[in-house]
């Protein structure tokens, strides 16, 4: 049944609005894969590079929504190293597609009104030297800006990135410039492709397909970041379907901090039974961990046993 357009365009923003109410924020770092550019082309009976421009367009206004919403860095997952083998005719318009939008956007007027600052992410000495230099040209245009993070993850493959790293590593420790007691987390993260600022909270993946594509293994899976798989092709994202994102981290942040109050809870009362002391004193760490309603079942449970946390 073919749905009018106005009645479409009246559901859709009721449904915004109702998702806008179930949430109370955003988590701080996205990232997006970017799927079925191609696919979406096919359906509409377009050539794949009218797909990739739509996709294009589909960025730019992800980037006003999450500016809008508090998110402070996304990351794209726009050009892989798997992607270097596709036919020349695919690549050719996909590079001149990256290399006009870099360009464009480090010169467009909100880009530096809303202080968003551009960075490559990945091996970026792969890709042809006008790519290399639309990047350079993006990155120094919007080196200052310190408003908004927009990671541009090109010629990326997670494996590849941890590898250089390890092979960093074992390198510097075969020579003696550095101990193999010194190698700790911040360490490995100096050693990854320009490290994006914060872990990731959410990965976003369009197309359907529900797997994460060796995308930021580090940053995303080290943090178990919330995923969400939608399956509108990537130039058909909504921010109806931003939204839903956001309230999958959000429903999984709230199922994590439930479960944590409950490990401590119990640990608290398991202590209370036999080691008083002890109790209090591991109730008043968890009290600075915890939201105050789950500090004070904390104190119930002390008071029920004779003890408070003081």
């Amino acid at each position: 049944m073919n749905v009018p357009a106005r009645l479409r365009t009246a559901f859709e923003r009721a449904y915004e609005g109702l998702l806008r109410r179930e949430i109370s924020g955003a988590p701080k770092h996205v990232a997006i894969i970017q799927d079925g550019n191609r696919r979406y082309a096919r359906k509409q009976g377009e050539d794949t590079a009218e797909g990739y421009q739509a996709g294009a367009d589909t960025t730019e206004r992800v980037l006003d929504w999450c500016a809008e919403l508090g998110v402070e860095e996304l990351t794209l997952y726009a050009f892989s190293t798997e992607n270097f083998e596709r036919p020349e005719e695919q690549l050719q318009p996909l590079f001149d597609l990256l290399e006009g939008k870099l360009r464009e956007f480090a010169d467009a007027d909100r880009v530096h009104e809303q202080e968003v600052r551009v960075r490559a992410l990945g091996d970026v000495g792969m890709l042809p030297e006008r790519v290399r230099e639309a990047v350079d040209y993006a990155e120094a245009r919007t080196v200052g800006h310190e408003g908004f993070t927009l990671n541009i993850a090109l010629a990326y493959g997670g494996r590849n990135e941890l590898l250089g790293a390890v092979h960093e590593v074992a390198e510097d420790v075969a020579d003696g410039s550095l101990a193999a007691s010194d190698v700790d987390v911040a360490e490995v993260e100096s050693r990854l492709y320009r490290s994006p600022v914060r872990d990731v909270d959410l990965i976003i993946r369009t197309g359907g397909d529900e797997r994460t594509s060796n995308f930021l293994p580090w940053h995303a899976n080290g943090n178990e970041a919330a995923v969400f798989f939608c399956t509108p092709y990537w130039p058909e994202f909504s921010k109806v379907d931003l939204l839903r994102g956001i309230r999958t981290y959000e429903a999984r942040e709230e199922s994590w901090r439930r479960a944590r109050t409950k490990r401590a809870v119990a640990l608290v009362r398991s202590l209370a039974a036999t080691e008083t002391e002890a109790a209090r004193a591991v109730a008043g760490r968890l009290r600075e961990t915890l939201p105050s309603g789950d500090a004070a079942e904390m104190e119930e449970v002390l008071e029920s046993s004779g003890e408070t946390a003081d």
